[in-house]
This record gives structure tokens, sequence and C-alpha cells, in this order.
């Protein structure tokens, strides 16, 4: 992947004087951050040689005077710039005066002891300007794009590698499926099924269930299928679970229908000859939610998931109007609808 050679060089303690690291993805780039300056630094230089500067509030001149200080009882410095809206074709929400012409200068001729990060939690950046070309050509870059799916179930099992755990496919694919691609969620509970296992344990489907937290669009999805598989027990055996859980009703009853809906829409642009991509680019979420839908598509009859929507539809009505009980009024509805 793409931050694994910068991620090397770095442990290896092989420095670029000046890092731009942008993006959307946060923890590729809090985590390339953490790792520059714990490379770099020892703890108790931290305090004296660690200096950090939110361009919002700050000229970015006065970093650049702070990067060309030499560094306190150590052999190096970090200096961190956050938020460069001048890097992109935003318009800046603080009235912050830069002198680019200092940075300009520095970026073409960097103090060597310096550590110089700059970061923007930006999509893109505006290649047309003179600073952004100029940091491109003399920085080491880290542009931290959202992973694609096989990226991430890659990211898990070098998570698992570096704990000296190995996990099977089926159940990296759960974890994707149960956390999505939030590289943040899923570090976290990496973490904590690694604290479950034994060194060199491979990680299985059964550990991965026992274990991983579920949202409520995770049990809200588990509870569709069996609704949309008829199966009334499991039904309604997931359902008092998330009561027990203190969701509301209306609340369940909102996801369920969303959940009907988002299947009914696959189906038909799938209908119409549209792939993956162009369904979740359409429907706007990721592919990942249309690959699960795609996989069971022949399961679920239109005709089955109208009749659900119009049947949520009313009850939705019932409820909002105070007619009455909420949780009864959900029960009976599965019951009708899978007793049909």
């Amino acid at each position: 992947m793409m931050y694994e050679k910068l991620w090397k060089d770095i442990q290896r303690k092989f420095f670029s004087p000046v890092y731009l690291l942008y993006g959307e993805e946060l923890f590729l780039i809090e985590e390339t951050k953490n790792l520059i300056v714990n490379s770099a630094l020892l703890d108790e230089e931290l305090e004296f040689n660690l200096s950090v500067y939110d361009l919002e509030e700050t000229p970015v001149e006065l970093a650049i005077e702070d990067c060309q200080t030499v560094p306190f009882f150590g052999e190096r410095k970090v200096v961190i710039v956050q938020k460069p809206v001048f890097l992109t074709a935003e318009k800046p929400k603080e009235k912050v005066e830069h002198n680019l012409k200092v940075l300009e200068e520095y970026i073409q001729d960097p103090v060597p002891s310096t550590i110089f990060i700059i970061i923007g939690s930006y999509e893109k950046l505006d290649e047309r300007k003179k600073i952004t070309k100029l940091l491109l050509k003399n920085s080491a870059v880290l542009n931290a794009k959202k992973l694609s799916e096989q990226e991430i179930i890659s990211f898990i099992h070098d998570q698992f590698r570096k704990k000296d755990l190995k996990i099977d496919k089926k159940a990296a694919n759960k974890i994707y499926q149960l956390i999505g691609s939030n590289l943040m969620l899923l570090h976290n509970e990496i973490n904590k099924i690694a604290l479950y296992c034994e060194k060199n344990q491979i990680i299985t489907e059964e550990i991965v269930d026992l274990l991983v937290s579920r949202s409520l669009e995770d049990s809200i999805f588990a509870l569709v299928d069996k609704v949309l598989q008829r199966k009334l027990e499991d039904s309604l055996s997931i359902y008092y679970d998330l009561l027990k859980q203190n969701e509301e009703p209306i609340r369940i009853l909102a996801s369920i229908a969303s959940q009907f809906r988002f299947i009914y829409q696959v189906k038909a642009l799938l209908k119409k000859g549209y792939g993956q991509k162009q369904i979740a680019g359409l429907l706007k979420v990721h592919p990942f939610r249309v690959k699960l839908v795609m996989n069971q598509s022949n399961q679920y009859d239109d005709e089955y998931l109208l009749q659900g929507l119009n049947e949520l539809a009313e009850l939705d009505y019932k409820m909002k109007t105070g007619y009455g009980d909420k949780e009864r009024s959900l029960e009976l509805f599965f019951i009708k609808l899978l007793t049909k």
C-alpha cells in the first residue's frame, strides 16, 4: 500500500527534512505523524524539540522561524503545521496573512536538523499553485486516500501480522463487514481481538463473532437478512436483543425501512445493467454495502420488498401519531409479514 515504504523509511530513521501529509484517511495521517515524532525524538525531548502550529491562527513564517533554530539538547527537532488551507482552492475562514515566499524558500533549502511536517485533511490540493508544486516536488508525500476494499482487507491482515497473529480470509472479511472502512475503528477492534488471543493463534470467524462489537446498522443488517429469509424466530431474537440495548422501536423501524429501500434500489439498478461501483456512486454508499446485496440479490423478491415497505410506512405513521404500543406493534409486523 502507498504508505508502507514511507513507514519503513521512517522506522529505519531515513527522515525527509519536509513531509506533506494530506487526504481524507485521518488514521493514516495520524499514524504517520506519530511514527515520525516517536522515531525522531526521545520521550524526554518532546517538551523542548516538538512544536505544533495551527495555520488558521498563526502565520506560517513563525513556524519557519522555529524550523531554523537549533534543537535543544538533541540531534533533531520536529515542527508540525496544520490546516494549510493555502494549498487548496478553498477560501480561508480566518484572516491570517501568510508570507508564502518564506515558506517557498525554506522548502527548497530546509534545515537538516529539523523535520518539518505539513498536515492537511483535504481530499485534494490545488496543484496549479506554485507553493503546492514546490511541496509535491521537494517533500516526502503521503496522499492518504480512502482505501479500497482489497487494501482494507490487506490492512487487517498486516495489523494482525504485526501482533504475531494470523487471520483467515473469512474472518478478515467478517471484520470488514461488521466495522466497514473506518481504519480507526478497525484498529481498535483488532487490538481488542489481539488481547484475547495467544501468540501465533489463527483468528477465525467464530472469534470475530464473539469479540467484535456490532453497531445498530450491523444488527439491522442481520435482522433484515433474517426477515428476507422469512425466519421469524431469528428475526424476533435479534429484535428483542435490540430492545434490551435500549434501541427505540421507531428508530429500528426507520433503519429496517432504509435497508429494504436500499436493497430494492440496488436490484432495480442491477436490472438496468449498472455495476457495483456505479451503483455505489449513484446511491452514495460504500461499494462493500452494494456487494453484500449483489451477492444475495436473487434471494430478495421484489414484491416482498415492496409489501414490507408499504407495511413499514403504515406502521411508521401509526407510531408517530401515538397509535398502539410501539414495541408490540413492531413485533406484530414481523409476525404478520413472516407468517403469510
